[in-house]
């Protein structure tokens, strides 16, 4: 009888062992925030150079993390056209239904945008109804938009010029907003009306037009809003794009300073409230667009996701 008795016990405890108990234990255990990257004009979600470089040092230094780097359109030929030519409505679109489908991110998500990858994050940050971003971190993003396209790697230099262009001379005519992502983020600060009439991506996401206080109110659920500007940056006109700092409308010398604007005054999409609260954070790197050491990227970046 005690034979059979522990038998019986024994095949309880390995009943529970095996199913509810061990999956008590994965549910409650403190497992690292998964991380989301997007990646910029001209790159692919799994580059092993740029973005699975960042994948790659991000698990290095983080035990155990989740990470998942974006790939739009389904396959790398499509992930890379689409920077180019998929309007940034469609790509947020694609993306939120990822975020939203993956097991992985539904306890919520920290997030990290490269070049217009990061204002692209913001968007999904600000209308994506889905798992809870936490932290948001821009490295050189280009939330005023830019006013001048420098280069644009992976295009032959023909396409670059007529890119150029049609950006200088129609960006807000809607068949070249609907054709060009760069398009959705020209600020021509000679044309603020039109800018804030016609850009598709930007200025609707910046409440340039109609304030919509749902963009603000998602924004300011992030825990930290992180905003990386490249000192000598070459890609970014201007470079202060990346703080939320714009030319002074009606010239394009003098930046005024984001406290000054009315995105800042005004509160349109929180960023003051923010700032108040200390979520707003501003980081400085020397050197040219998206040129940063592992070193920095360990001391400046790791930490907004490591646990305490």
């Amino acid at each position: 009888m005690i034979f059979k008795y522990n038998q019986i016990i024994f095949a309880i405890i390995s009943l529970i062992l095996s199913n509810g108990f061990c999956e008590i234990i994965e549910k409650t255990s403190e497992s690292p925030v998964p991380v989301v990257i997007w990646h910029g004009m001209g790159d692919t979600c799994c580059n092993p150079l740029s973005m699975g470089r960042i994948k790659q040092l991000i698990e290095n230094n983080i035990p155990g993390v989740y990470v998942k780097s974006l790939e739009i359109g389904g396959n790398i030929v499509n992930d890379l056209r689409s920077g180019f030519f998929i309007h940034p409505d469609k790509q947020l679109a694609d993306v939120c239904e990822q975020l939203n489908a993956d097991e992985n991110l539904q306890n919520g998500f920290h997030a990290i945008g490269f070049s217009q990858g990061a204002q692209f994050l913001r968007g999904i940050a600000q209308k994506c109804i889905g798992p809870q971003m936490k932290t948001l971190i821009s490295v050189g993003g280009q939330h005023q938009g830019v006013y001048g396209l420098p280069n644009c790697p992976s295009l032959s230099s023909k396409t670059c010029d007529t890119i150029r262009k049609l950006l200088s001379k129609t960006a807000y005519a809607k068949w070249v907003q609907k054709l060009l992502v760069q398009a959705t983020y020209w600020h021509d600060p000679l044309k603020e009306d039109e800018y804030k009439a016609g850009s598709t991506f930007i200025g609707e996401i910046n409440n340039e037009n109609l304030l919509n206080s749902t963009y603000a109110l998602n924004l300011q659920r992030l825990e930290k809003f992180v905003l990386v500007k490249f000192m000598n940056d070459s890609m970014v006109e201007p470079k202060e794009s990346s703080w939320f700092e714009f030319y002074t409308p009606g010239q394009s010398q003098h930046i005024q300073p984001l406290k000054e604007s009315p995105l800042y005054k005004e509160d349109r999409l929180g960023l003051k409230r923010m700032d108040e609260e200390g979520k707003l954070v501003f980081l400085e790197v020397e050197g040219d667009h998206l040129r940063f050491k592992d070193t920095w990227f360990v001391e400046n970046i790791i930490p907004y996701w490591k646990k305490d």
